[in-house]
């Protein structure tokens, strides 16, 4: 397993990072355009399932992921208000990609309002929609509504799913690769069924 492969995968990441890793992370994902790599649902979920086996605190974990989640919106959604149109102009760079944008642009536009909610299942879309919401001068009080909606849904709801399956079903560290893979495949499938309609 390369450092890169290693440094994406949740199990490997969270038994690195710790605690205060993981709510640094969901909070770059969640705001910084940088984060979109991070696999945020999957992070989560095997942080909730860790917690269940004692590796960490759930109550600190689910309070400090259903934070770090809505506050990353915020500072994307400051970022997209700052820069505006600009960041349209933008070049592509390693971190960042035009096609990224133009992707969540088209799920905003199909979804309105509530991409804020719907985004925070969509990888790469989540990181950008805040920013986008910026951008469009979105009235922040209805962006951080529709925000802290969308960080206590999956900030501490996948938290809490893991750590509820972790507590509930005997032996299924076993079953731990099996399902973060399914919720991967599942989060992606958005994506995939936006990008095959348009």
């Amino acid at each position: 397993m390369t450092n890169l492969t290693q440094w994406l995968d949740p199990l490997f990441l969270v038994q690195t990072v710790g605690l205060l890793g993981v709510i640094l992370i969901i909070f770059a994902e969640s705001g910084l355009f940088f984060g979109f790599f991070f696999p945020g649902d999957s992070l989560l979920f095997t942080a909730g399932f860790l917690a269940s086996q004692g590796f960490l605190p759930i109550g600190w974990l689910t309070l400090g992921a259903a934070l770090a989640a809505i506050l990353g919106d915020s500072v994307g959604y400051w970022f997209g208000a700052k820069v505006g149109p600009k960041i349209f102009s933008r070049p592509d760079s390693t971190f960042f990609h035009q096609r990224h944008l133009e992707r969540t642009k088209k799920f905003f536009d199909e979804h309105g309002k509530k991409t804020i909610i719907l985004a925070r299942f969509v990888p790469i879309v989540r990181t950008f929609a805040p920013i986008l919401a910026g951008v469009g001068k979105m009235e922040y009080r209805t962006f951080l509504s529709f925000n802290v909606i969308g960080g206590l849904v999956w900030g501490a709801g996948l938290t809490l799913l893991g750590f509820g399956l972790g507590a509930i079903i005997p032996g299924v560290d076993k079953y731990l690769l099996p399902i973060v893979l399914l919720i991967i495949a599942l989060s992606f499938i958005p994506v995939i069924k936006h990008l095959r309609y348009n």
